[in-house]
């Protein structure tokens, strides 16, 4: 793609922080560290209203995508229609942090633009752990590491995944014919992924869904570890918040209908786990 205007790559979806399951960047990080976070969701959005966007073909996302690995890489430096790219890539020269992160995003979100199904769960792991984990990663980089590596950085990055593809399990399919359900679990109900599209959840797709969240459940085991290894004090609040955020979502998510209308934590009460959590931390508990 030659040179042009932001406009002509970027396809933004109207989707910001305030969108998010969990707090990005918020006033519990560092403050000279929150213009890199801000850089970085900047750049991983705007790859992912990419991979996500139905109104483009395969082969359109591909070579967006590709430009923006070009500009992370310092190869395209002149293209100003990758100027998020191009900010990131400095944001990283920066701080000293490897491109790895954020090239494991791009091609989970390549990925996106060609692959609709995944045909089990080790699968849909593999996927996680490039279009998930590099966010978690990326943050601990930022932060000065883990005493424990990135395991428990992991889990918690893929496990919030797969709670967002349960949450969008309708759209995914509607909007873009993308199921992240594993097919083989479906097969093993009977049904097929056109359940996706019914009113409400069948008893064998709420068998399934069920199912998904069993196996997150060994995820947040390991990702309840987080916050106690972090060095940094701060990011150890907000991962305790976002731990505890998640760990409510999956308690909705297996008393509601994600098919009956958006699983979702309440303002007061998403609010109120970020307190547990980040009070928790602070004090010395989980």
């Amino acid at each position: 793609m030659s040179a042009g205007s932001l406009s002509s790559v970027e396809t933004p979806s109207g989707k910001d922080a305030d969108t998010e399951n969990f707090p990005v960047g918020s006033m519990l990080l560092p403050k000279p560290l929150r213009p890199h976070i801000a850089v970085f969701y900047r750049f991983a959005r705007a790859i992912d209203d990419i991979a996500d966007n139905p109104a483009l073909s395969p082969a359109d996302k591909i070579v967006r995508l590709q430009g923006f690995e070009h500009a992370l890489l310092g190869e395209n430096s002149d293209d100003t229609a990758y100027t998020t790219g191009h900010r990131m890539r400095e944001s990283l020269a920066a701080t000293g942090i490897t491109a790895r992160h954020c090239l494991d995003l791009i091609d989970a979100f390549k990925q996106d633009a060609v692959k609709l199904r995944y045909a089990d769960w080790n699968g849909l792991m593999s996927y996680c752990q490039r279009s998930a984990a590099p966010v978690g990663r990326y943050l601990l980089d930022l932060h000065g590491g883990s005493r424990d590596g990135y395991g428990p950085s992991d889990a918690l990055c893929n496990a919030l995944q797969v709670i967002n593809h349960l949450q969008d399990c309708q759209d995914d399919y509607r909007e873009m014919d993308r199921v992240y359900l594993p097919v083989n679990w479906l097969r093993e109900v009977g049904i097929g992924v056109s359940a996706l599209d019914a009113p409400k959840a069948s008893p064998a797709l709420r068998h399934v869904l069920n199912r998904c969240l069993d196996a997150t459940e060994p995820l947040m085991a390991e990702a309840r570890r987080l916050p106690g290894g972090l060095v940094s004090r701060r990011l150890a609040m907000e991962s305790a918040a976002i731990v505890r955020i998640a760990e409510r979502l999956m308690v909705l998510l297996r008393q509601r209908d994600p098919l009956a209308g958006r699983v979702k934590l309440s303002k007061p009460g998403y609010l109120w786990q970020c307190l547990l959590g980040a009070g928790g931390a602070a004090l010395g508990g989980r």
